[in-house]
């Protein structure tokens, strides 16, 4: 209150004292864009509040009350900076849906199916059960329920599942003197496909286009040996996929390696690794040692992930006119590839591998 002619000064504001660990996230919540816009807000109040502005200038700039803005800095001071954007009980808005029909929600999202169809959708639900579609979907991102996905798997059943592949993995983390460490398999019905109309160049704001429709052109097969030691790719396109063309890629093998060398071949358990002539051929020269993976297991054959890379980076947006075109178009990734090659490091232990399959056994019969 002003008295006779005493002037009215306008008090200074007091500085809210910040650490720097405080004001380094503090701007981090001012700043963010996925942040709440509640955080935000108390987080720009508080750093004007430490910089000397006034607190009726900040309330003003953010659209609240000062007495909003006191508030917020009042509880800082006394609860720290995890208070920030803390809603206490009986604040806020409350609860529409009562948590019962939240639970039948989602046991009947786990446990049930739409009536002829075979997973639930936002709309099938929230018609199923009354609510709103994006009522289910706030439901559903709460309890991470995504019913439109699914993952496929496959538990194998080898009789000698541990023994193949301890020897296997033992190969990939202890690989033996004087030998060299392959893994082989073939990439059969590779396709030769072009596309019925040109498509169009990607540009900005929009991606590169290509038919959906296809001609084929033929098809080949990609025998290809990795080289655990540096990552280099020995591959040869051959017509059919029979042990024929398996021999012949075998003798193109004995022919890149010097004879002194032991050659320890991953393959899997195709009846073309295991035909009599094969057999026969292997006993004729003894470098070469089979080690075949367990059935339903080719993610333990890191050719395989070879495979996957050529196929995502050279094939599968390529057109080609000829099987010929075809194969030059791989062998040209072949020796791209081995030019700057890598090796593949295999980490994974045979414990921790029986760890993660046993506990997916668990399940498995859990639910059957």
């Amino acid at each position: 209150m002003c008295i006779g002619y005493t002037l009215c000064m306008p008090r200074t504001p007091t500085r809210l004292v910040l650490t720097d660990t405080d004001r380094e996230t503090l701007v981090k919540y001012s700043r963010a864009h996925k942040a709440p816009q509640n955080v935000a807000r108390q987080a720009y109040v508080l750093l004007g509040a430490a910089d000397g502005v006034p607190m009726y200038r900040l309330a003003e700039e953010i659209g609240v009350s000062r007495m909003t803005a006191f508030a917020w800095r009042r509880r800082f001071e006394q609860e720290g900076i995890g208070a920030l954007g803390e809603i206490k009980p009986g604040r806020g808005r409350k609860a529409t849906l009562p948590a019962a029909k939240v639970e039948q929600i989602v046991e009947a999202t786990l446990h049930t199916k739409p009536e002829g169809q075979t997973h639930w959708t936002c709309r099938t639900m929230a018609k199923a059960q009354g609510v709103s579609h994006s009522t289910v979907q706030r439901i559903w991102d709460a309890h991470n329920l995504q019913p439109h996905r699914v993952e496929t798997f496959k538990l194998s059943n080898d009789k000698r599942f541990v023994e193949k592949l301890t020897d296997v993995v033992g190969l990939y983390l202890s690989p033996p003197d004087k030998a060299v460490v392959l893994c082989v398999d073939e990439k059969s019905q590779v396709q030769a496909l072009d596309r019925t109309q040109p498509g169009l160049p990607m540009k900005k704001g929009r991606c590169g286009t290509m038919t959906h429709d296809y001609k084929r052109n033929g098809t080949t097969t990609l025998f290809a040996a990795l080289n655990m030691l540096d990552g280099t790719v020995i591959g040869q396109c051959l017509p059919r996929h029979r042990h024929e063309e398996f021999l012949k890629f075998l003798r193109r093998l004995d022919r890149e390696f010097p004879k002194s060398l032991d050659l320890h071949l991953i393959v899997d358990n195709y009846g073309t690794h295991t035909h009599p002539n094969v057999k026969a051929w292997l006993e004729k020269h003894p470098r070469f040692i089979l080690h075949f993976t367990p059935t339903s297991s080719s993610w333990l054959n890191m050719i395989e992930r070879w495979f996957r890379e050529i196929t995502q980076q050279r094939i599968r947006r390529g057109t080609f006119c000829s099987v010929p075109e075809l194969i030059e178009a791989i062998e040209q990734y072949i020796q791209i590839h081995n030019e700057q090659a890598k090796p593949f490091t295999w980490t994974a232990t045979v414990d921790g591998i029986m760890t993660k399959i046993n506990k997916c056994k668990l399940i498995y019969e859990t639910l059957h």
